[in-house]
């Protein structure tokens, strides 16, 4: 005799049909449907996912009632939700959103593309991107580049193809054609760009005063006695590195120094290149007496170096870079840095997307400018009387 698995009466219990080859039972006393125990030693099949069509099946309704039941329609009776409910628990049942996204024309999901998460910067980035996104009830989809162009189109295209409502994207150090962003943006994808922007893409932007940043750090080396001081540029491409440049050259002009090309060093931020150029100002009848990456992680590469060539810093030479993290105090001596605020950085791109979601064709792309801070530490200290802190 079979007994109720809800109200364990056996009384009531009747036959009911089969669900997936397994007798089905209704129990009078409790208006419970229910199925018999599995046997044991029966093979399992292979899981998958379960569809609206299982629940279905295992209740005895249509899919169409179950749909309406998980959506909370008024015309599903009381009895018949409960069992659709604890059917699609039992079931494990999570709603496809992709298909929910072809019906609705919204995923609530942000493609967030950077160059590389295991850089901090990024990584604090796409926090600040995560903290307001989800306060606003959207997921976050991230993709990395690790600094390829063929990554980045790829990753935009997979982006895309999941149908998410936004881009927020900071390009990779290879990129210098941005036809992949021009067409989403055409079609009306919202295009949020961040820290390394195309000026191509008449998008919402979230940049640093770069120019600022890097006319306050040279300053400051200038304050210090520094008179040569070479540039650890990024690739010319990079808006980021014509920024930091200009501010470079613009402090020089300020104080009356000259500008010289032989301490100007494009690389490719890769730390090879960035010792390569640090050699090649080593072996000048003059060499420099400071260098400014613009780039802290390139700093880090030339405080190593030095290091083993026996060259005292900041003694003999000052270093800085730019963008500060936890490391850069810890290091030995403590690196001078711009502060750039990355989560800050995040936090309005998304804000920025956000509005554009809600202004839909109203909204007018505009750019929003995160002021940086100058820490001072051990690194370009020269004994000029300047303490170590943050300089606003």
């Amino acid at each position: 005799m079979v007994k109720c698995v809800k109200c364990s009466l056996a009384d009531d219990v009747m036959k009911a049909g089969f669900v997936r080859g397994r007798q089905r039972f209704f129990c009078k006393a409790c208006d419970y449907h229910f199925t018999a125990e599995k046997p044991a030693g029966t093979p399992s099949r292979k899981r998958h996912q379960a569809t609206i069509a299982d629940v279905a099946r295992q209740v005895g309704v249509a899919p169409s009632t179950v749909s309406r039941a998980l959506n909370g329609h008024s015309d599903i009776s009381p009895l018949t939700r409960q069992a659709i409910l604890e059917a699609a628990q039992q079931l494990d049942y999570q709603p496809n959103l992709l298909a929910q996204s072809l019906k609705s024309q919204a995923t609530n999901t942000i493609g967030v593309l950077i160059p590389d998460l295991e850089r901090p910067f990024f990584a604090t980035a796409v926090s600040g991107i995560q903290q307001v996104a989800t306060k606003a009830g959207y997921r976050v989809m991230i993709c990395q580049s690790k600094e390829s162009y063929a990554a980045e189109v790829s990753n935009v295209q997979a982006l895309i193809a999941s149908r998410v409502d936004g881009l927020l994207i900071c390009h990779s150090r290879e990129t210098e054609n941005f036809d992949h962003v021009k067409d989403p943006a055409r079609r009306g994808i919202p295009v949020v760009h961040f820290d390394r922007v195309c000026n191509e893409v008449n998008s919402a932007k979230v940049i640093l005063d770069d120019r600022l940043g890097a006319y306050t750090i040279t300053e400051h080396l200038i304050e210090q006695g520094c008179r040569r001081i070479a540039i650890l540029a990024g690739p010319a491409s990079l808006l980021i590195s014509r920024q930091r440049q200009a501010g470079y050259l613009s402090a020089l002009r300020r104080h009356g120094l000259p500008t010289t090309e032989e301490l100007c060093a494009h690389i490719d931020f890769r730390p090879a290149s960035a010792v390569a150029a640090l050699d090649a100002w080593l072996a000048l009848p003059e060499p420099p007496d400071a260098i400014f990456a613009i780039n802290y992680t390139n700093a880090f590469d030339l405080l190593l170096a030095l290091r083993e060539r026996g060259i005292r810093v900041p003694q003999e030479m000052a270093i800085v870079g730019f963008g500060d993290e936890f490391l850069a105090s810890l290091i030995e001596p403590g690196l001078t840095t711009v502060d750039l605020h990355p989560f800050r950085i995040g936090q309005q791109a998304a804000s920025l997307f956000l509005e554009q979601m809600a202004q839909k064709e109203d909204f007018q792309p505009r750019t929003c400018v995160v002021t940086s801070e100058l820490v001072i530490r051990q690194s370009s200290l020269k004994g000029k009387g300047v303490a170590a802190g943050v300089v606003n």
